[in-house]
Protein backbone atom coordinates (compact mmCIF):
# COMPACT_ATOMS: atom_id res chain seq x y z
CA UNK A 1 0.00 0.00 0.00
CA UNK A 2 1.55 3.54 -1.26
CA UNK A 3 1.37 6.51 1.10
CA UNK A 4 0.10 9.57 -0.52
CA UNK A 5 1.96 12.91 0.49
CA UNK A 6 -0.81 14.38 1.32
CA UNK A 7 -1.16 11.97 3.97
CA UNK A 8 1.50 14.58 5.68
CA UNK A 9 -0.70 17.56 6.03
CA UNK A 10 -3.63 17.68 8.36
CA UNK A 11 -6.24 19.83 8.98
CA UNK A 12 -7.74 20.31 12.54
CA UNK A 13 -10.35 22.68 13.94
CA UNK A 14 -7.89 22.88 17.08
CA UNK A 15 -4.80 23.99 15.34
CA UNK A 16 -3.84 27.05 13.90
CA UNK A 17 -7.41 27.75 13.30
CA UNK A 18 -8.26 24.87 11.10
CA UNK A 19 -5.48 25.62 8.14
CA UNK A 20 -4.02 22.85 6.42
CA UNK A 21 -0.62 22.18 8.72
CA UNK A 22 2.26 19.52 8.74
CA UNK A 23 1.25 16.40 10.02
CA UNK A 24 2.87 16.66 13.75
CA UNK A 25 3.71 20.60 13.48
CA UNK A 26 1.45 24.17 13.94
CA UNK A 27 3.56 24.56 10.72
CA UNK A 28 1.16 25.64 7.62
CA UNK A 29 1.52 24.55 4.18
CA UNK A 30 0.94 28.56 3.62
CA UNK A 31 4.01 29.13 5.24
CA UNK A 32 6.08 26.92 4.04
CA UNK A 33 4.27 27.99 0.33
CA UNK A 34 5.39 31.34 1.32
CA UNK A 35 8.52 31.02 2.62
CA UNK A 36 9.63 29.59 -0.83
CA UNK A 37 7.69 31.70 -2.99
CA UNK A 38 9.93 34.36 -1.16
CA UNK A 39 13.04 33.00 -2.78
CA UNK A 40 13.99 30.85 0.24
CA UNK A 41 15.92 28.03 -0.30
CA UNK A 42 14.64 24.48 1.08
CA UNK A 43 17.79 24.20 2.82
CA UNK A 44 16.92 27.40 4.33
CA UNK A 45 13.16 26.40 5.45
CA UNK A 46 14.63 23.35 7.11
CA UNK A 47 17.14 25.35 8.78
CA UNK A 48 14.78 27.25 10.73
CA UNK A 49 12.03 24.33 10.99
CA UNK A 50 14.12 21.34 11.18
CA UNK A 51 11.12 19.35 12.39
CA UNK A 52 10.28 19.59 8.62
CA UNK A 53 11.69 16.55 6.12
CA UNK A 54 11.92 16.94 2.77
CA UNK A 55 8.64 14.83 2.21
CA UNK A 56 7.20 17.47 4.45
CA UNK A 57 8.28 20.53 1.64
CA UNK A 58 7.12 17.99 -1.05
CA UNK A 59 3.74 17.59 0.59
CA UNK A 60 2.79 21.42 1.13
CA UNK A 61 3.35 21.24 -2.61
CA UNK A 62 1.51 18.06 -4.03
CA UNK A 63 -1.55 20.01 -1.32
CA UNK A 64 -1.15 23.98 -3.18
CA UNK A 65 -1.09 21.19 -7.13
CA UNK A 66 -4.25 19.30 -5.86
CA UNK A 67 -6.23 22.59 -4.27
CA UNK A 68 -5.26 23.99 -7.78
CA UNK A 69 -6.43 21.68 -9.64
CA UNK A 70 -10.41 21.59 -7.97
CA UNK A 71 -9.73 25.35 -7.98
CA UNK A 72 -9.79 24.87 -11.92
CA UNK A 73 -12.20 22.20 -12.43
CA UNK A 74 -15.11 23.82 -10.15
CA UNK A 75 -14.61 26.97 -12.57
CA UNK A 76 -14.72 25.18 -15.30
CA UNK A 77 -11.58 26.38 -16.83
Amino acid sequence: MSVSPLDRISVDPEVRFGKPCVRGTRITVGEVLAYLAGGREESELRADFPQLAHEDVLACLAFAAERERRVTAVAGL
